[in-house]
């Protein structure tokens, strides 16, 4: 008696065998796909309306990439409608949407993102540093760093496997094929579908990167919303220490050397002023000396910071880099002129120089988180904040030259003081007033309002301390230090300022602490296994 196959006749054989004959890309090793034309490029097409929720798409892309279990290069969201027992969830399977205008590719220092013809945006591992600036710029929140080996790493649409016609790790381990690689053209889908089949509910606006993932989503009832379904989930984010002493440091030195240049300026155009010291040229350019270089200390490869300068063409933190390392050594340059007794003309114009070169460093320093991912850190207040913590700068130069000179042209410089303190706090209280009176229709207001909900609730304390602390060190004692001035109190005025400069950098620590902890990304909706993704 002839023995029979275990494996014919079975329901999972005739299960093969329906997805072979319908076409169905699931469950098959090889994949058919047309030959690209002109103008063509691959995407991933997602069928809201299939996927069960399974997640056998993110065990199936770790299982092909060797990533431990907390990187997911695609993950699963969760959203869900109705009101119990009558209720729906529905599922949104992300991996990267190969961007026909990725941020990622443009913010990259390193250059470490390629776009190829085919459509898939690569990362190349071996020249990224672990900057981690492409996961705040990436609206869908795809690239990851891996800390393990310091660098960040992304989906690749399996390009190895499709090049040789097999099909991508999630699209065969989809079980209900809701997962499919697609050949489409770029211009029709820019100028035509993008703007109806490549939205889907709680994902960014389209038109900050083009996304070319095509979905097929459900029929909703009307007035039928779908609410995230961790929307009672809310983390703090990354506190980036190296980063928030970092910026303050930088910008503390911009506010002494323009501090400095103003002191040269007046004192060359004949004012009865004393002349600026070596002192002051070295207390300007000591706080970034010390700042720059910590923040090497967030990068994945500290030793590969150089190449941070590489994409200066359309990368701010290149521009940052590049120009803040240009303002230090020529302050230094500045300082050593001072040491060498230089005087003149030439002085006045390599500060200016300088100062120009600073103030530059400091507005990329700025835009690097004017994007568009993170709705709280695009806004103007920022460029404002970033310039406004000079003031602590100020303060620093007043003290020394309250402390070498006595009372003589301390005045002036206590005044322009106390002018970019009340800037500062100023920028603040716009800030206070605007989360405490959102706008509940602004297509923002999910992400302004969990921001608002970290300041209110998970950082009352260090809000009331940056607020209070602003008041008292940017302008209740430069007052003070001022009165004690005019009344001839120098010891009294120089320990109020030092404890003014202490109490304002330390606020000014605080508030950029808050900057980093209270910010909410876009991102996937419902993303409760979104691994160790930093925001």
């Amino acid at each position: 008696m002839p023995v029979e196959s275990l494996t014919e006749n079975t329901p999972l054989a005739d299960f093969i065998k329906h997805k072979t004959n319908e076409g169905m890309q699931c469950g098959n090793y090889s994949i058919d796909l047309p030959d690209l034309g002109e103008g063509e490029q691959y995407r991933f097409h997602f069928d809201m309306n299939a996927c069960v929720g399974c997640h056998c798409c993110e065990v199936a892309c770790n299982e092909q990439n060797a990533n431990p279990d907390d990187i997911k290069w695609r993950r699963v969201g969760e959203m869900e409608t109705g009101i119990f027992p009558q209720t729906s969830q529905l599922f949104n399977s992300m991996s990267c949407n190969h961007c026909l205008e990725p941020e990622c590719l443009t913010g990259c220092p390193t250059e470490s993102y390629i776009k190829f013809e085919n459509g898939i945006v690569w990362h190349d591992d071996p020249s990224c540093i672990g900057c981690q600036y492409c996961t705040w710029n990436c609206p869908y929140e795809v690239p990851i760093f891996n800390q393990e080996r310091g660098i960040v790493t992304k989906c690749h649409m399996c390009a190895d496997k499709l090049e040789a016609g097999q099909s991508p790790a999630c699209v065969q381990a989809c079980p209900s094929n809701a997962i499919e690689i697609e050949v489409f053209n770029v211009q029709k889908w820019r100028d035509e579908d993008m703007a109806k089949e490549g939205v889907a509910p709680h994902l960014a606006d389209i038109d900050i990167c083009k996304p070319t993932t095509r979905y097929t989503l459900p029929e909703l009832k009307e007035g039928e919303e779908l609410r995230i379904a961790d929307e009672h989930l809310l983390k703090p984010a990354h506190s980036e220490l190296p980063l928030v002493f970092m910026t303050v440091l930088t910008q503390v030195s911009l506010g002494a050397f323009f501090a400095l240049f103003l002191g040269q300026l007046l004192y060359s155009l004949g004012f009865n002023l004393p002349k600026p010291t070596l002192v002051m040229a070295l207390l300007a350019v000591i706080p970034a000396m010390v700042g720059l270089p910590l923040s090497a200390l967030h990068l994945g490869r500290p030793g590969k910071a150089y190449m941070a300068m590489k994409n200066w063409r359309t990368s701010w933190l290149s521009r940052e880099a590049i120009a803040l390392a240009l303002f230090t050594v020529l302050a230094l340059v500045v300082a050593l002129m001072y040491y060498l007794e230089v005087t003149g003309f030439g002085l006045l114009v390599l500060e200016a120089l300088t100062l120009a070169t600073g103030i530059y460093g400091i507005h990329a320093q700025a835009m690097i988180y004017r994007i568009r991912a993170r709705p709280s850190w695009d806004r103007a207040s920022t460029n404002k904040k970033f310039f406004g913590a000079s003031y602590v700068g100020f303060l620093l130069i007043a003290t020394a030259l309250l402390s070498s000179n006595g009372t003589q042209g301390v005045m002036v410089l206590l005044a322009i003081t106390l002018l970019a303190g009340m800037g500062q706090a100023l920028v603040i209280l716009e800030e206070v007033m605007f989360y405490r009176n959102l706008d509940k229709e602004d297509p923002l207001y999910y992400q302004y309002n969990r921001t608002r909900t970290l300041l209110q609730e998970h950082f009352t304390k260090v809000k009331k301390f940056r607020v209070y602390s602003l008041a008292a060190f940017a302008l209740g004692l430069p007052l003070l230090a001022i009165l004690f001035t005019a009344s001839g109190l120098v010891g009294l005025a120089i320990a109020t300022l030092v404890i003014a400069t202490l109490g304002a950098f330390a606020s000014e620590l605080s508030g950029r602490y808050l900057f980093y902890r209270t910010v909410v990304p876009l991102g996937l909706a419902g993303n409760f296994f979104a691994g160790n993704q930093r925001h």
